[in-house]
């Protein structure tokens, strides 16, 4: 199985999205001051990582905490601003969203302390939080209004980077990564924080890709295309794939469209149109979308789910591979797929 550190590799501090230069730019956000922080983490990154070995399975009993609509409602949108939940797929972020659990915190508290281990991420529900990181007392770059933690060495001061208002989150790194917190935060206020830790979030990560990749190695040894392949080729075919759903007459791909994805029909039928007219059909084990992407040409055809499905969902069920993976993934079997293209 895939080493599941791989999902953690390209994660920055403090909600910044993977590639996004911007902060380097913009004033008073207050990043600049934390950007030297990064590169401690970094150095012990994969030694932290590889130290906590989480078995698939493991923890088979997701964790419920009881949440009113409205509740749900603020966490996702909440989730979704940060860079680490973008890409979970539907399952997996419903999974984390259940297990997170509120707890209030009074004034003055300390939550996360520059130095400590970190174990937990929060959401703010309410109140205001503030990020401080040491900087050393003889700088004058300090702020007076805030006592250090204990824990704060006597030769550092404190330095106000980033605040927190209902929505915000922080704490990522430490759902990916065994490092030492990079900032300390202080509640300035009377607050509530929605919380998750570490195991549980990597758990959810590590099952759901175990189970996806049992699910579809056993789909994927059953599609011709695929039968010549090495169980590990279909392996890293089965990590890639997206699962993707379809009510009767949606379309999956149109006519004259740009190739960016293809695809194998995992449950119910899909009709062929060309030209506004149907020239055939897809089941199960079937592929569909290989002539745009072999060729660099548009779309040869609209594919649909058939108005009546089979199936007791009424879906028409496919997994999406993209145009890089496709590249990357199906070298060995192309020419089988160019050969059966001609027939077309």
């Amino acid at each position: 199985m895939a080493d599941s550190s791989n999902l953690f590799q390209n994660a920055q501090p403090f909600g910044v999205a993977p590639g996004d230069e911007s902060h380097h730019e913009e004033e008073g956000d207050g990043l600049g001051d934390l950007h030297h922080l990064q590169a401690a983490v970094n150095i012990n990154r994969r030694t932290s990582v590889s130290a906590e070995s989480i078995k698939p399975n493991k923890v088979t009993t997701k964790t419920i905490i009881p949440k009113s609509d409205q509740q749900k409602a603020f966490l996702q949108e909440s989730l979704k601003k940060n860079f680490l939940f973008k890409n979970l797929q539907t399952e997996q972020y419903d999974d984390v969203l259940n297990a997170m659990n509120k707890i209030k915190v009074t004034k003055g508290k300390w939550v996360i302390e520059e130095g400590d281990d970190g174990d937990y991420f929060y959401v703010v529900d309410s109140g205001e939080f503030s990020a401080y990181i040491r900087v050393p007392a003889t700088s004058n770059d300090f702020d007076n209004d805030v006592t250090p933690p204990a824990s704060c060495p006597k030769e550092f001061k404190l330095k106000n980077v980033l605040d927190y208002t209902k929505g915000g989150s922080f704490g990522e790194l430490a759902l990916m990564y065994n490092a030492p917190r990079a900032a300390s935060i202080l509640a300035k206020s009377d607050s509530e924080l929605w919380s998750v830790d570490r195991l549980t979030f990597r758990s959810i990560l590590l099952n759901h890709t175990y189970n996806k990749r049992n699910l579809y190695d056993n789909f994927l040894s059953e599609v011709d295309l695929l039968k010549s392949l090495h169980p590990s080729e279909r392996s890293k075919i089965a990590d890639a794939l997206e699962s993707r759903s379809y009510s009767p007459n949606e379309v999956v791909i149109s006519q004259g469209d740009t190739g960016d994805a293809f695809y194998f029909v995992e449950q119910g039928e899909a009709d062929i149109i060309k030209n506004g007219e149907k020239v055939g059909s897809y089941k199960k084990g079937d592929y569909f979308g290989e002539l745009a992407l072999l060729n660099s040409a548009p779309r040869a055809a609209t594919v649909k789910a058939s108005e009546n499905q089979s199936t007791a969902e009424n879906q028409l069920k496919v997994v999406a591979l993209d145009a890089p993976a496709f590249t990357r993934l199906l070298g060995p079997v192309r020419d089988i797929m160019a050969r059966h293209a001609e027939t077309y």
